[in-house]
């Protein structure tokens, strides 16, 4: 927590540097390793790709205004309904945020297409804790304000657990009923974590 900020930008830059190499592993040093998370039932598009441009920048301003509005209403939502900060910025919110992505994984995992559902999941994780978040330092930079990569113990702590346990479930490349009910008892268990913690930034703040 007492790191200078400027240590959080340089290792922002770092983690964009490497999702760009891992954009140009996969799309072009590498590509036929990533051959086989492809649909084989292939459709027609629907859109060309000027439309998909087009409709990919308007639903992108729509979202962002959404966001701003959920950001401007978290805190009042928190105090009303008494959840804690925490429990809806990690739980609430990426459950409906990425519910369509959830849907999508799920319908390929039950068309025994797990490539696929694995790199929507995965693949998601890996544009938010590789792009997003050290965008959003950069960019916070940019507008001078102080964004850091500081996310307490708890929320890192977290985090590598997460990713251990992926990286267990997903070795021998099987999956079985047993697996997807100890991975939601394990979100469960993360969920309980989040509303029973207290932020340290909020205790901060009360001056606890």
């Amino acid at each position: 927590g007492d790191a200078p900020i400027g240590l959080s930008r340089f290792v922002s830059f770092l983690m964009l540097f490497m999702y760009c190499c891992y954009l140009f592993f996969q799309m072009f040093t590498h590509q036929e390793m990533f051959e086989g998370q492809e649909d084989d039932d292939e459709e027609p598009p629907v859109l060309g790709f000027w439309g998909g441009i087009t409709l990919l920048g308007v639903l992108t301003l729509f979202i962002s205004t959404l966001s701003d509005l959920i950001v401007d209403a978290i805190d009042g939502a928190a105090s009303d309904l008494k959840i804690p900060y925490l429990f809806i910025g990690t739980i609430l919110i990426p459950i409906v945020g990425n519910a369509a992505e959830h849907a999508a994984a799920i319908i390929f995992a039950y068309r025994n297409k797990m490539e696929i559902a694995m790199g929507i999941a995965v693949g998601s994780a890996v544009q938010i804790s590789l792009f997003v978040i050290p965008f959003c330092v950069v960019l916070g930079w940019m507008m001078d304000v102080p964004m850091d990569l500081d996310f307490h113990p708890m929320e890192t702590v977290t985090v590598i657990l997460t990713v251990i346990t992926v990286a267990i479930m997903i070795q021998d490349g099987k999956s079985t009923w047993l697996k997807g009910v100890l991975l939601i008892v394990i979100y469960i268990c993360i969920g309980a974590a989040f509303w029973a913690h207290s932020d340290p930034r909020s205790e901060k703040e009360r001056g606890l």
